[in-house]
């Protein structure tokens, strides 16, 4: 079965300064999140969900109709609606339980402020489907193709030991200086080809499944505190030190771009106006 295209889009953006899922980078108007419903649908994705916020959906359905996305069925679930209210959203990991309570089969996830490549969904959705609905699949990336200009970035680095994921460290404080790449915690020197995690998943349905589970455990553990995450990338390697699934890792050899800053904008746009 091919999975179903999952953007999350709920953020609140507060290191940008506002909705970042629906600032145009391409000269058409396209948001990142367009660019990805047009390049999964090339691969062969055609069902997409979008996960948002109440407060934006007028103007994410605007912003669609103003779009080219005919190829594809597009339905949008409201994160802030999922589950106990809270002011700031509960996390990646409780968005794709959102989306997974609306659709069936596997899903290919990815972040609605980030571009993966052209390449980037297809080679998730092969590689999930090669697995037969038995192994997940992490699409990982170059850190230097992921770096900021403008400031240090945290990142998930990848220990891969025969093409599978061993483990996930998220590291933070990730910068160039000069020629060297240092990260400030855990403190240390990263090679340029480090492979990263940028958030862009294959997940089969026992693994989805097992995330409600997850999820209820998280809640009734830390569901009085108004700041911590249920993080998608912690989910999903838990299941995997538990043993309940292996993790493919995929390498791509495309770019990375993101807006994590406010002044990653401009650099995006001149890159989008250049190729497109």
């Amino acid at each position: 079965m091919t999975p179903t295209l999952v953007i999350l889009a709920g953020g609140l953006g507060s290191r940008f300064g506002g909705d970042k899922q629906l600032v145009p980078v391409g000269p058409g108007g396209e948001t990142f999140l367009d660019l990805a419903i047009v390049d999964a649908s090339r691969s062969g994705m055609h069902e997409v969900l979008i996960v948002a916020r109440t407060n934006i959906d007028d103007l994410l359905v605007e912003h669609l109709s103003t779009q080219d996305h005919s190829a594809s069925e597009i339905r949008i679930v409201h994160q802030d609606t999922f589950g106990p209210p809270r002011s700031k959203p509960w996390g990646t990991g409780h968005a794709v339980l959102c989306a997974a309570m609306a659709c069936s089969g596997s899903m290919v996830i990815l972040n609605a402020d980030d571009y993966y490549g052209p390449s980037g969904p297809g080679l998730a959705a092969t590689g999930l489907v090669g697995g037969d609905g038995e192994i997940a699949v992490l699409v990982a990336y170059n850190l230097e193709e992921t770096l900021s200009e403008n400031g240090a970035v945290s990142r998930g680095v990848c220990d891969v030991a025969a093409g599978g994921l061993a483990g996930l460290v998220e590291t933070h404080g990730i910068h160039r200086d000069g020629e060297v790449i240092r990260s400030e915690e855990p403190r240390g020197v990263l090679s340029p080809d480090t492979p990263v995690s940028m958030n862009l998943w294959g997940l089969p349905r026992p693994v989805l499944d097992r995330l409600g589970r997850q999820w209820s455990e998280f809640h009734s553990e830390h569901g009085t505190d108004a700041t911590i995450e249920f993080l998608l990338p912690v989910a999903v390697e838990e299941q995997r030190a538990a043993g309940l699934v292996a993790v493919d890792v995929i390498r791509s050899g495309e770019k990375w771009m993101g807006i994590t800053n406010p002044a990653d904008l401009q650099a995006v746009r001149k890159a989008f106006s250049d190729s497109m």
